[in-house]
C-alpha cells in the first residue's frame, strides 16, 4: 500500500506540476508568435524600424524550450529511450530505466547548481536592444534544469522502474 501510495502522489505532483508548465510554455509561444508577427509587419507594411522583435523572440524561444524539457519528462517522450527500452526485457527495461533516470537527474542537478552562477553573471552584462541585464534570460537554464530535476523525480517515482508514456488526459474530465 506504501509504494501505491507514494506512485499517486507522485502521479498527482507530476501531472499538476506539468499542467502550470504547459500554460506558462503556451503563453510564451503566443507572446513569441505576437512578437514575431509584429517584427514582420514592421518590416514589410509600417516601417516604423523598431529593433527590439528580433532579441525578445530569441529570449521568449529560449524559455519556451527549455521549459519543455520538464513536459517532455512528465510524458516520458523521449523517442531514444522508448525504442532503446521497449525492446528488452522487463528486469533489463528497469535497470536501464532506473539508470537513465539517475543519471539524467544528476545532470539537472548539475546544471541546477551551476545554473544559478550562470544567471548572477548576466546581471553583468546588458542587452543590447533592452537594457536590461541578461540575469532574466540566462535564468532560463537554472529554472528550468530545477524544474526538469522535479520532474523527472516525480516520475521515477510514479514509475518505479516501468516505462510508462503518460497520456496526461488520462483522469481529466
Amino acid at each position: 500500500m506504501g509504494l501505491q501510495r507514494v506512485e499517486a502522489s507522485a502521479r498527482t505532483l507530476s501531472n499538476g506540476l506539468n499542467w502550470g508548465v504547459e500554460r506558462i510554455i503556451a503563453v510564451l509561444m503566443l507572446a513569441l508568435v505576437l512578437d514575431v508577427w509584429l517584427g514582420v509587419v514592421d518590416r514589410y507594411l509600417v516601417h516604423w524600424q523598431l529593433n527590439w522583435p528580433e532579441e525578445l523572440a530569441r529570449y521568449l524561444m529560449i524559455w519556451a524550450a527549455l521549459l519543455a524539457v520538464s513536459a517532455g519528462i512528465a510524458r516520458r517522450e523521449h523517442i531514444g529511450i522508448g525504442l532503446v527500452v521497449l525492446n528488452l526485457p522487463m528486469k533489463l527495461q528497469r535497470i536501464v530505466l532506473f539508470a537513465v533516470d539517475l543519471i539524467a537527474l544528476a545532470a539537472f542537478v548539475y546544471l541546477t547548481v551551476y545554473g544559478f552562477d550562470f544567471a548572477l553573471g548576466g546581471m553583468k552584462r546588458h542587452a543590447m536592444i533592452f537594457g536590461m541585464t541578461l540575469a532574466l534570460p540566462y535564468a532560463a537554464v537554472p529554472v528550468s534544469a530545477l524544474l526538469a530535476a522535479t520532474q523527472l523525480l516525480l516520475v521515477a517515482l510514479r514509475d518505479q522502474g516501468r516505462y510508462i508514456p503518460v497520456d496526461m488526459t488520462e483522469g481529466a474530465e
